[in-house]
């Protein structure tokens, strides 16, 4: 037997090359090379204390809780609590909304989403807030009706639905872009955005409208 470690607190590593000694088993420290490198490198002395990257601080709990919150509310789940949201996101099928949403969350922001769906209407009391960050996301017809046709097929789907035909779509976008007009919600249009990008689009527009 070999035992390799990563130990980084001298006296758990003391007892563990005690023990290792005890039954002539052989036992390396991954990190006993590395670590006098990187403080050469870095110009720093190493702490020598373990699990310094999870700090269990109040921005980690903040991010836990904004990840809870948007995982409960995505996808037009839980609108009785919606506006609890710092930040909603409002657009149709295959926009990106959901990893938008939860891109967010890490960055400890309660977000949630709600898919705009032919012959349903969202949430009076959403569009009515006018404290709260609601932006809609727009994208290109004939990429979306790509993304959609791909969705279809990971399910094994080959039926032609109204789901991908392009004029329906475009229908779709039209009635979105009215309603967010109509209402003064900015867009975004996500064709050609990453979902960092996008997301980083959102957290603009919540920081001037709270400022």
């Amino acid at each position: 037997s070999i035992v390799l470690y990563t130990l980084v607190e001298p006296g758990v590593t003391a007892f563990l090359i005690k023990e290792t000694e005890k039954y002539k088993i052989p036992c390396f420290g991954v990190l006993d090379y590395l670590i006098p490198k990187f403080e050469i490198a870095l110009n720093r002395k190493a702490n020598r204390k373990p699990s310094g990257q999870h700090i269990l601080n109040k921005e980690y709990y903040k991010k836990i809780a904004a990840m809870q919150f948007s995982i409960e509310h995505d996808d037009g789940q839980k609108l009785e609590t919606i506006l609890e949201a710092d930040i909603i996101i409002l657009g149709i099928s295959r926009t990106s909304k959901t990893p938008t949403t939860i891109y967010l969350a890490n960055k400890g922001y309660k977000s949630a989403n709600i898919p705009m769906v032919p012959n349903q209407k969202i949430p009076e009391e959403v569009l009515k807030d006018k404290k709260k960050t609601i932006v809609g996301l727009i994208a290109d017809p004939e990429r979306l009706m790509d993304i959609r046709k791909n969705r279809l097929n990971t399910l094994s789907e080959e039926k032609h639905t109204s789901y991908v035909d392009l004029e329906r779509i475009k229908e779709e976008l039209e009635e979105s872009r009215k309603i967010f007009k109509a209402n003064n919600i900015p867009t975004i249009d996500v064709t050609r955005k990453s979902v960092e990008e996008t997301a980083a689009s959102i957290i603009k527009i919540h920081e001037i409208k709270n400022s």
